[in-house]
């Protein structure tokens, strides 16, 4: 359903006049996109620089409406428990307000942010942020991953030692061990506020049609924007016997990892990442993974068309 969409869309897109193609293609190439959230912005994408997207929509964002947790935070971040607060993602912080505004305002938690050391894992939550006209105490650096909230923190150390010092982080989906593992190590007292859990889609037949077309070496580029789409897919492909031919299957394919975050839980799976983009943005990501395939030689095509003479 959603490629019908994207494709009526591309239709009228492609139909305008004076539209520029861009240099890179992927040349016909059959991409893999496993995005939920944003996956027509990302077929279209893909269909401009001249690849055929596959979509699968691979994760559902569950918010936890009943959440005491968030609550009890907030009641704690008024109180100014919290010396600091981390917040790893935009979805995250729009997703804690709309849970602690009807139940304890809007205004009283805002103000208390502000006086409050907010460390922001990258531009999305900065911008999450600046809705609430909320500026933080520091900003995480490109690649944003979990090592560079450490620096940047340990860079700080002497403004805001951890040692004793309460420290909230709020999750994004799953816990990150390895984070709250370091906090703990550096003296902090940590509590994890989880927001919102990823679970699978409703819907699991676009990823079960995906795992048959990798496993009938269907598939040229598989694009990876977070890393539990990845897990999602082999849990699929685990569910209906076919794990290790999904896995034969990706390693023949370009596998595109959006970041450094990503591309930790691919090797966790023992994969190997052919390219990650100049910046963990998803345009840059389509761009340039575009750009390699048009730089490859033989193509994927004519590799497919010498398998199916033999």
């Amino acid at each position: 359903m959603i490629e019908k969409q994207v494709r009526a869309i591309w239709e009228e897109r492609a139909r305008r006049p004076g539209r520029n193609t861009p240099a890179a293609s992927f040349g016909g190439r059959r991409v893999l996109t496993l995005e939920s959230r944003r996956s027509p912005e990302l077929a279209l994408l893909v269909m401009n620089y001249g690849g055929q997207p596959v979509v699968a929509p691979s994760v559902r964002e569950v918010p936890l409406s009943s959440n005491h947790e968030a609550l009890t935070f907030a009641d704690d971040v008024i109180r100014g428990h919290f010396g600091m607060v981390i917040l790893m993602t935009g979805v995250g912080v729009r997703l804690l307000m709309k849970v602690i505004e009807p139940v304890l305002g809007r205004e009283p938690f805002v103000q208390a942010l502000s006086r409050t050391k907010i460390v922001a894992r990258g531009p999305k939550v900065v911008a999450a942020l600046r809705e609430l006209q909320v500026t933080p105490w520091a900003t995480v650096p490109s690649p944003n991953t979990w090592r560079e909230l450490l620096t940047t923190i340990d860079e700080r150390r002497h403004d805001a030692p951890l040692d004793r010092q309460q420290v909230a982080v709020q999750e994004y989906g799953l816990p990150n061990a390895e984070l709250l593992q370091a906090l703990s190590a550096r003296g902090a007292c940590v509590t994890s506020v989880p927001v919102y859990r990823w679970t699978m889609p409703d819907d699991l037949e676009p990823l079960r049609e995906a795992v048959r077309a990798i496993v009938r070496h269907e598939i040229d580029v598989v694009i990876l924007t977070a890393s539990i789409q990845l897990v999602h897919l082999l849990r699929v492909a685990g569910g209906m016997g076919f794990e290790a031919a999904v896995r034969e299957g990706l390693e023949r394919a370009l596998i595109a990892s959006i970041g450094p975050m990503t591309s930790e839980e691919i090797r966790h799976q023992g994969l190997s990442i052919d390219y990650e983009p100049s910046q963990p943005k998803m345009g840059f990501l389509v761009k340039e993974v575009a750009e390699k395939c048009a730089e490859t030689n033989p193509c994927v095509e004519a590799e497919r068309c010498t398998e199916a003479t033999t």
